[in-house]
């Protein structure tokens, strides 16, 4: 396994279980990597990881068609 290489995660509601380990995820909104000590923010609908509270909510929008 090579550790610089993208997680895949299951997120859910407080928590996330790693499905194929790795050292990052990559925003949904910025492209961002996010290491996985720093994940703080997703979303469980969509099941896409965000670097901030700033980046969800642009994503949000994007989706809403706004």
């Amino acid at each position: 396994m090579d550790s610089a290489a993208p997680a895949k995660l299951l997120y859910d509601h407080g928590q996330f279980k790693v499905l194929w380990p790795g050292s990052y995820v990559i925003c949904a909104a910025t492209g961002q990597r996010i290491a996985l000590e720093d994940l703080r923010y997703w979303s469980v609908d969509r099941q896409e990881p965000y670097v901030s509270p700033e980046a969800a909510l642009k994503r949000a929008a994007e989706v809403a068609g706004a």
